[in-house]
């Protein structure tokens, strides 16, 4: 099992806990982004720097991800495509997306994306807390330890 992080928008907190995890137990961690990141040093953590361009991170994450690997994203299109392909995602935020959600997140999301389109103000989501935190290194963990 790999973890793929979509790392362009992925909290610091987040990144943080996957760091721990991955010299803990021992699994690899590829960050994923068009920017150049710092990571901490460790043969369990790598990154893969794509070029600028929509969705051409998250091509190489499909492209290279396996069934049986988790990525972490708050990108509902790519968690669709994750997805399709056998893996799971994992949201910072603690949510998983998995065979029997995803259909229904992905409607909503479009459904907002058209709101937002003609011109009907939403909100986004709640400021990254505790909680949050809290949540998504409770799913990693079980994640991890169901493997």
């Amino acid at each position: 099992m790999k973890i793929w992080v979509d790392a362009d928008a992925c909290p610091k907190p987040v990144k943080d806990i996957l760091f721990r995890l991955a010299k803990r137990k021992e699994i690899m961690v590829t960050f994923v982004a068009n920017q150049r990141l710092r990571l901490v040093e460790s043969s369990f953590i790598q990154s893969i720097q794509v070029g600028l361009g929509a969705n051409i991170a998250d091509d190489e994450i499909v492209n290279k991800c396996e069934d049986g690997d988790l990525i972490i994203t708050a990108d509902i299109p790519l968690a669709a495509r994750i997805v399709a392909k056998g893996a799971k995602a994992l949201d910072p935020r603690g949510k998983i997306y998995d065979k029997n959600n995803i259909g229904q997140l992905l409607d909503m999301r479009n459904f907002m994306d058209e709101l937002r389109g003609s011109g009907i103000e939403t909100v986004g989501p709640p400021s990254f807390g505790q909680k949050e935190r809290f949540k998504f290194a409770n799913e990693l963990d079980r994640f991890v330890t169901q493997r």
